[in-house]
């Protein structure tokens, strides 16, 4: 079991070492928020191994807790990038709905 505990301990620490670098070096703001979204993955991975290699259940609620920062922390970068130049509209585009359309679809016909 000290072996298993070991391999998983470099892994994660190798994963979370790799993920900030590309939070250091990231060329655009994109690539920044995908490594911080890799490093709160790996933080969760090493809660829930560290429960699972105890057999503890008191990180269960953080392991919760970070994942749904980690997941509304994604949708939101999703929806909510603003472009790093012109020429790069991102995921999210300019933001804006199309004409005609409202937050819950199109509006009324008259």
């Amino acid at each position: 079991m000290t072996v298993v505990a070991v391999v998983v301990g470099v892994l994660l620490t190798a994963a979370a070492a790799l993920g900030l670098v590309r939070v250091l070096r990231g060329p655009s703001s994109l690539d920044r928020l995908v490594a911080i979204d890799l490093v709160v993955a790996v933080a969760v991975c090493a809660l829930a191994a560290f429960a699972g290699l105890t057999g503890s259940s008191r990180p269960i609620p953080a392991v919760l807790a970070l994942t749904l920062v980690g997941f509304v922390g994604s949708v939101s970068v999703a929806r909510f990038r603003v472009p790093d130049t012109e020429g790069d509209t991102g995921a999210a585009g300019s933001g804006t709905a199309p004409s005609g359309a409202g937050p819950t679809g199109p509006g009324p016909t008259s």
